[in-house]
């Protein structure tokens, strides 16, 4: 895989800063303001067309070059069928948890890469990717504890699974990553195909 091309992250998010170093390539993340809304009630469809349109603001922003790669993400929780974004405020994470625990959701991360491909014509390639989530039952003053730490906020389902709460996390089908918000498995291999 040629590593010489250089990753535009268009997202300012200190998760996915910390996993797209693990592909090894040189990267700049920048701050986009998109459109997140979406008519898509499928999760796939509707994280895949966000991711896009993070993507297609931050090409918009800048000059890309033929040497670049933008990339655009998307995180959505997935329970009942229902996709949980960010919560509103305090009390809806806290209304958001409650209902998930002790029981599987899903989390779905979408990514658009814009790139020059072998032709020189401009493309883009979108994917998503699913990981299964099991929580143990978790009581409404842990919960309450957990949302006093502020670490809720700004996050798809009110959680991290990468920080304290991950104690209530009982296991995982899937990409931990993506998870966290940035599938770098499934990312390094759609990379590889187009480098």
């Amino acid at each position: 895989m040629n590593k010489n091309k250089k990753l535009i992250l268009a997202s300012c998010s200190p998760r996915r800063r910390e996993l797209i170093k693990l592909l090894g390539m040189p990267f700049e993340c920048i701050s986009v303001d998109a459109d997140e809304s979406t008519a898509h009630t499928n999760p796939e469809a509707a994280v895949k067309e966000i991711a896009s349109k993070k993507a297609h603001a931050a090409f918009s922003e800048r000059e890309s070059s033929a040497n670049e790669i933008i990339i655009g993400a998307d995180t959505v929780v997935v329970y009942n069928e229902k996709m949980l974004g960010k919560p509103s405020d305090d009390a809806d994470a806290e209304k958001t948890l409650l209902s998930l625990s002790g029981k599987k959701h899903f989390v779905y991360t979408g990514v658009s890469l814009i790139y020059t491909n072998k032709e020189g014509a401009l493309s883009e390639l979108s994917f998503a990717e699913k990981t299964d989530v099991y929580f143990a039952e978790i009581s409404l003053s842990d919960i309450k504890k957990y949302i006093a730490t502020g670490n809720h906020k700004d996050k798809a389902g009110s959680y991290a699974i990468q920080d304290e709460f991950s104690v209530h996390v009982k296991g995982i089908n899937g990409d931990y990553n993506n998870v966290v918000g940035f599938p770098v498995a499934r990312i390094y291999q759609e990379l590889a195909k187009i480098l």
